[in-house]
């Protein structure tokens, strides 16, 4: 049976408190005099905060992160501590380019105090509203110039964007949608990453190369690397893409995930087969609204060669080809006139012909080399036109008997 003497410091508050009536100010009091805050300190309650506060230093991290659990007010004590100069030179460690410590591997033991620290974050304010949670931890951490976007000096032999990264995994795993969506929509306030972007998309590859590198290694340090599913690193990137257009998208992509030695180099033109591919591969909506696109700017032609392409894609790759068809069909649908669709029409069928020609002229040159690469693509070519039609003549017939 537990004896009366103890039910003064085990007893629940019987008061209960709705989410959106904690703030934050209510969270971070130095020393609260209620007498039920008070009975939640246990035998904490007998020390003055000062020496509360010097006891923590002799606990881990993972160790406080864990006190915070047992009450309220015992996590509103750590949040202050937190708050205090010592508390920040103990627990936001700068060792950032001190990679190779002694007996530890390269950059594990900031990262795993990174780990630790974001897990004590998530757990002291774990009660607080999102856009409160996100005030307190900005305000932590924008102690650290190592976790700003231009705030460190050598970019690439510095482990704070990584650290950042890390913390920020702990923190919001098990956050819905829209409270990761907050997380990203602070990021962008803080670090006026919007405005960078558009200055880097805009401008020509290379004539800001040093922004550019800076945004890779945020977005990759912060946002991408350090998911173990693939769905939480496709969340983040679709934030990150979301609100650009195709184009800037692209150049965005190239930006973050392309060669870092090549970042002020123009690639290259790919060959339209690799383009036909990379389309089939991004999917039905990705693939019409860029063929969608030539088809209303005029550019018939590259439409028509596209949709040969994709066909003989359809016919290497053993991809249906009525899936082709059907793109196509699609796609007529789009321009404005018969005229232009016709139009279309003949430059598709002018594009398989001279493709053919061209191939058929490769072979007779007898210019072949061991694979006999010449001979096989216009095999595939001539094979992708007959299947493509065939798929045009069924889809014809069915649709007169159904006139009938």
């Amino acid at each position: 049976m537990t004896s009366t003497a103890r039910t003064s410091y085990t007893l629940i508050p019987n008061q209960k408190y709705r989410r959106s009536n904690r703030h934050s100010r209510q969270r971070c009091n130095v020393m609260d005099t209620d007498p039920q805050s008070l009975s939640t300190l246990g035998y904490f309650k007998t020390l003055p905060l000062e020496i509360f506060q010097m006891l923590l230093n002799y606990l881990s991290v993972k160790d406080i992160s864990m006190l915070c659990m047992v009450s309220k007010t015992i996590s509103n004590r750590l949040m202050t501590y937190i708050s205090t100069p010592s508390g920040n030179r103990r627990l936001l460690l700068q060792d950032f380019h001190n990679i190779e410590l002694p007996g530890k591997r390269e950059g594990s033991y900031i990262l795993e105090h990174y780990k630790s620290l974001g897990l004590l974050l998530k757990r002291c304010t774990l009660l607080l509203p999102t856009k409160d949670r996100l005030k307190y931890i900005h305000k932590i951490l924008s102690e650290v110039s190592c976790f700003k976007l231009n705030g460190c000096p050598s970019p690439l032999h510095c482990l704070g964007l990584q650290c950042y990264g890390v913390l920020l995994q702990i923190l919001t795993a098990g956050w819905d949608e829209l409270e990761c969506h907050r997380v990203f929509n602070s990021l962008c306030e803080l670090s006026n990453l919007p405005r960078k972007v558009q200055t880097v998309v805009s401008s020509k590859p290379g004539s800001a190369r040093k922004l550019e590198l800076r945004i890779r290694l945020f977005y990759r340090s912060v946002l991408l690397n350090h998911w173990i599913h693939r769905r939480d690193s496709a969340f983040w990137l679709t934030r990150i893409l979301k609100p650009w257009p195709m184009v800037n998208q692209a150049r965005l992509l190239y930006i973050i995930f392309g060669p870092v030695s090549s970042l002020d180099v123009v690639p290259r033109e790919w060959l339209m087969e690799n383009n036909a591919r990379l389309l089939i591969l991004s999917g039905n909506n990705i693939c019409f609204t860029f063929m969608a696109s030539k088809a209303v700017n005029g550019r018939a032609f590259e439409l028509a060669r596209l949709v040969v392409f994709l066909a003989l894609v359809c016919e290497k790759d053993l991809y249906c080809m009525d899936w082709a068809v059907k793109m196509m069909q699609k796609v007529c649908k789009v321009f404005s006139t018969p005229g232009e669709r016709n139009n279309f029409l003949q430059s598709m069928e002018n594009a398989f012909a001279h493709m053919i020609m061209d191939m058929l002229q490769a072979v007779l040159s007898g210019d072949r080399d061991e694979e006999d690469i010449s001979f096989l693509n216009l095999f595939h070519l001539v094979n992708a036109q007959a299947n493509f039609h065939k798929e045009i003549l069924y889809l014809t017939m069915r649709s007169n008997s159904n006139t009938i």
